[in-house]
């Protein structure tokens, strides 16, 4: 339909709180129904029914007696009519069903299970009522979540510079990342569900494989935070049976992010950052080193990389690192161009590779071993966060400021890409 685009399909103006996210339910969207959540500063998330003209919506954690902190994410769960998980800056993450009741008293809770930096409780009460399960995760406010592509994964980013990826409907921790410094703030899933990638402080994109538990590569392009990292499920493998075991040439993973520096970068992951093979041997046997094994249906055939070469010899790693990241693996790599000047508000990746030494300080200046958060110099070199030389660095193939004001959307559509900034415009390229 014609729609007239100089006037919104809705507007609502809200006092004293200001909306902070949304999310639509894209399973039930229809003609007759139209579900969206908001989000809200101070705490609240409200139900929508836009296809209703007439509806007021339902309001949860009305009377801030569930948590009093900003809503940082609302999200559906995949193919579901009535459940939603809400985030906030207490570090908190609650499961709701839509069609229940907030009680008129706090909520008490049991615990169900805990781990290794997180616990999740039940609500105590005779009847249903919301929440149904609460989490908490890490220290410091909870800045994300994202489900993967078969919706039984959940991965989440926190400002203690984790990532943790649960396994939902378990409730078990199924692998850990951490920052290189400073907290992570945003995160997405490749459309296979092979790969995680965060962004965040440190002014770097981070590629976790999901199957091996590890980093695999970072990205260098940014010169601020990274608030905003998204998959093109138009170029990458889905995992649903399209990609092909031996894909054609040209088939590779592409990402894009979006910064506080008000740019916005495009990556390529290709078959030699994701699958590097040993190098010659030397004249000098050297032990054999073990690699992790292959997964099928990754790009065999790639003509061109973006990681940074090297001119130099293998690294000096710590005898600390597992041996997935030994040198036979990979090559040292080093920044093309020299570091930009250090951010006077932020440390900046610039001032860690010219040995500024904030990389051995837990974030904040706080103690490094409160609750659920991992002291820096003990993880710093090894497998939960290696050193900038013992992973590939890539370069983006395209990094453009396309804003006024930070970066905080990125979304691929089949024929665009749509960012939104801080300002208040939202564009399309």
């Amino acid at each position: 339909q014609a729609l007239d685009l100089q006037r919104p399909i809705d507007k609502r103006v809200y006092k004293g709180t200001q909306p902070t996210c949304h999310d639509f339910n894209q399973f039930t969207a229809g003609a007759e129904t139209l579900a969206l959540l908001v989000g809200f500063s101070a705490g609240q998330v409200q139900y929508l029914d836009l296809a209703k003209k007439d509806s007021a919506g339902r309001l949860f954690n009305e009377e801030r007696l569930i948590d009093k902190s900003k809503v940082t994410l609302v999200r559906w769960l995949p193919d579901t009519e009535r459940l939603f998980l809400a985030s906030h800056a207490s570090g908190h993450l609650y499961l709701y069903d839509s069609e229940q009741p907030c009680g008129a008293t706090s909520p008490q809770y049991t615990l169900v299970t805990q781990g290794e930096g997180f616990r999740v409780f039940s609500c105590k009460s005779k009847t249903p009522r919301n929440p149904l399960l609460k989490w908490a995760v890490g220290s410091g406010p909870l800045n994300e979540f994202a489900f993967s592509p078969d919706g039984r994964s959940l991965a989440c980013v926190s400002q203690d510079g984790v990532l943790r990826v649960f396994h939902f409907s378990s409730m078990l921790l199924q692998g850990m990342m951490r920052s290189y410094f400073g907290g992570l703030l945003c995160v997405c899933w490749s459309p296979d569900g092979r790969y995680v990638v965060t962004g965040g402080e440190d002014d770097l994109v981070t590629v976790w494989s999901f199957a091996e538990g590890r980093v695999v590569a970072r990205g260098h392009g940014h010169k601020s935070w990274v608030n905003a990292v998204a998959f093109d499920p138009f170029t990458t493998p889905d995992g649903q049976g399209d990609a092909p075991e031996d894909p054609p040439s040209g088939v590779t993973y592409r990402f894009g992010s979006a910064g506080q520096d008000t740019q916005f970068c495009l990556w390529d992951l290709t078959e030699d950052v994701l699958d590097p093979r040993p190098p010659p041997p030397r004249a000098r046997p050297a032990p054999p080193d073990p690699s992790p094994p292959s997964i099928p249906g990754l790009p065999r055939s790639l003509s061109r990389s973006n990681s940074l070469p090297q001119p130099g010899g293998g690294p000096q790693i710590s005898p600390r690192v597992p041996p997935v990241l030994s040198a036979g693996r990979f090559a040292t790599l080093t920044l093309r161009d020299p570091p930009e000047k250090e951010h006077k508000r932020y440390h900046s990746l610039g001032n860690i590779s010219r040995g500024g030494g904030n990389a051995e300080k837990p974030p904040g200046g706080g103690p490094g071993g409160s609750r659920g958060s991992l002291d820096m110099a003990k993880v710093l070199g090894t497998a939960l966060c290696p050193r900038l030389h013992e992973v590939p660095l890539l370069e983006p193939l395209v990094c453009k400021k396309i804003a006024q004001e930070r970066l905080t959307v990125l979304l691929f559509l089949e024929d665009c890409i749509v960012t939104a900034c801080q300002e208040g415009l939202i564009c399309t390229w």
